[in-house]
């Protein structure tokens, strides 16, 4: 399959019916947690991170969407179970206060508030129950040291590190040093675990291996909120799925801060070329994180 657009139907239909499979039934109890869990899970969404996963796996010699597929379902859904409970708490008031996420009302909207954090609580706990499951690794060293690095990705050095620079932030100017800080943990750290945990369901990285995806994953990081931040400024709301510009409305520091739209693109495509020449090691293997670098890059959504 060489379309990427027929291929990441096909990733995005294949993670929907993992990520369906391990979310507890809404008619288990407690019935409205688990409900809820589905609704803020299910149905939508770009699934990037599911993609990064098994192309990344694919660059290191797996299988993709082949015999070796299944071991890659659990690093995809615990990677794409943690980022939905980052959005679900990045939406409630006391955090960016949103009421529209992926096409319609989010978490706390239609459920309320209390039930939302408790779905980012569970989706959180969920994610590391899936990437604990014995066939997400050969060996029980290797689902260790995914364990440890998604924690990390998630924690304080991480993601919610990265958010918590962003509150602090809100209403005051950064440097571009600083806003690279904040986006290199806040969106960063689970993209680069979604690239290392496809490519360690395959088996060790070697040194430079690991380094190369490292660097082709902290550079597409960078793109992704480079565009966001673009698209959050130019696009309209139905477009996004989320509400529009809301970042200027709410005085984020963001790319549009430091240099005008077309520096930004500029540097967008800057980080592009660099995501592409850190995956050249891996030759024809590295054709599905190309086409995903060069996706995040010229989206409109």
């Amino acid at each position: 399959m060489t379309d990427f657009a027929a291929w990441s139907r096909a990733i995005q239909a294949r993670a929907e019916n993992v990520l369906a499979a391990l979310l507890p039934d809404a008619a288990i109890a407690p019935e409205k947690l688990h409900a809820a869990m589905r609704y803020a899970t299910l149905g939508g969404g770009k699934r990037v991170r599911p993609m990064l996963a098994y192309a990344a796996s694919e660059a290191v010699g797996a299988e993709v969407l082949g015999t070796e597929a299944a071991r890659i379902d659990y690093a995809a859904a615990a990677v794409e179970l943690i980022h939905v409970y980052s959005l679900t708490h990045d939406d409630l008031p006391c955090m960016d206060d949103d009421d529209l996420r992926r096409g319609k009302p989010t978490c706390h909207v239609a459920y309320d508030e209390a039930t939302a954090l408790l779905v980012g609580d569970a989706l959180q706990s969920l994610a590391f129950e899936v990437l604990a499951h014995p066939d997400a690794a050969a060996a029980a060293d290797a689902r260790v040291e995914m364990l440890r690095l998604l924690a990390r990705a998630s924690g304080s050095r991480g993601m919610a590190g990265g958010q918590a620079v962003d509150l602090a932030a809100t209403g005051r100017s950064l440097d571009m040093a600083e806003l690279e800080f904040m986006h290199i943990h806040k969106t960063g750290a689970l993209i680069q675990a979604a690239v290392l945990l496809g490519a360690l369901g395959k088996g060790a990285l070697e040194t430079a291996t690991r380094k190369s995806l490292e660097r082709y994953a902290r550079c597409i990081g960078l793109a992704f909120q480079v565009m966001d931040d673009i698209l959050d400024a130019q696009t309209d709301t139905a477009t996004l799925g989320k509400t529009a510009g809301k970042d200027a409305a709410q005085g984020k520091a963001t790319y549009l801060t430091l240099m005008n739209v077309k520096e930004a693109r500029a540097y967008a495509h800057e980080l592009l070329h660099d995501a592409l020449e850190a995956i050249q090691p891996f030759g024809e293997r590295s054709r599905r994180l190309a086409q995903i670098a060069r996706f995040i890059v010229e989206r409109s959504y």
